[in-house]
């Protein structure tokens, strides 16, 4: 661990953790992963990894052995249950962003930044193959596990639901993203000193960047000639993000609301304001806030595009 002295922070009054919550009648429950075949899924995930570089996963094999906590590896389950695994992968973080920035940042700064890194890394993986292919992966938080020096991740595919109605298809990707990411976010609302809209706002935000991300991927694997076929591209997955966050999708609060910025060159560019601060300005001074942030104006927006 890269040595790193956090900065004392004032006391705060305990945040109430999340509350269970139970399936709402209208949340469909992703189906048994039965529905569509393994190896289709697999390939998938091997697209998703060649087309995303940001996204660093093993994809393990089925006669794989667990990654070990003994090598780092905690599954989200593990670090949804376990005190000891939750500080694992805190320390980790605190010791990447030491490294990378010269110093290590508050506590609750290194909470929200890995937490920001699981949950958007999980809505990738979850909205990855339905985005490419209409598949919703069933990820069971047993089944993704993060290395606590690195950041990186490892799955194991179990199967997928599909769905003729493009409707029920997003109501199963809400709910399987949901599922996979409540006791993570119960774990991590102390640390990170947010609420529950906070954290679902969180998520919200992370699972519209997550196609946005992927859309402009594929983009650039078509203008890169990669082969990669078959891209829809920022604008349909700008479009895909809105429908399937249009706003009153408990317990993701808020809508995706994608808008257009013209810049003096007549160049349109996507652009959204995040429901929450991801906290990127914070890890240290010289930083500046992200282009989606809610401290980020449409002026400045303007400026950097």
């Amino acid at each position: 661990m890269v040595p790193g002295t956090p900065l004392p922070v004032a006391p705060v009054a305990p945040v109430a953790p999340v509350a269970a919550r139970p399936v709402a009648p209208d949340r469909p429950v992703p189906l048994a992963p039965e529905s569509a075949p393994p190896a289709a899924l697999v390939a998938d995930y091997r697209r998703l990894r060649e087309l995303c570089p940001v996204l660093r996963l093993h994809l393990l094999d089925p006669a794989e052995p667990d990654p070990s906590a003994a090598d780092g590896w905690y599954s989200g389950a593990r670090i949804a249950t376990d005190e000891r695994a939750l500080a694992a992968v805190l320390a980790g973080q605190d010791a990447r962003i030491a490294a990378g920035h010269g110093r290590a940042p508050r506590p609750h700064v290194t909470a929200s930044r890995l937490l920001h890194h699981y949950a958007w890394s999980a809505c990738l993986l979850i909205a990855g193959p339905w985005h490419l292919a209409r598949r919703v992966p069933a990820i069971d938080p047993a089944d993704l596990w993060l290395h606590a020096p690195t950041g990186d991740l490892a799955l194991r595919p179990r199967g997928c639901v599909t769905h003729p109605g493009d409707d029920e298809l997003r109501a199963e990707l809400r709910a399987a993203v949901v599922a996979h990411l409540e006791p993570v976010l119960a774990a991590f609302a102390g640390p990170t000193r947010r609420r529950d809209r906070a954290l679902w706002g969180m998520v919200t935000d992370d699972l519209a960047s997550a196609v946005w991300y992927l859309g402009r991927m594929l983009d650039a694997a078509v203008g890169g000639d990669s082969g990669a076929g078959g891209a829809e591209g920022e604008a349909a997955a700008v479009a895909a993000a809105g429908a399937l966050l249009p706003g009153g999708t408990q317990p993701l609060p808020g809508a995706a609301d994608f808008r257009r910025l013209r810049t003096p060159d007549g160049r349109e560019h996507h652009t959204r304001t995040r429901l929450g601060c991801c906290l990127y300005y914070a890890v240290e001074p010289a930083a500046v806030a992200c282009l989606t942030c809610p401290r980020t104006g449409d002026e400045e927006r303007l400026r950097r595009f």
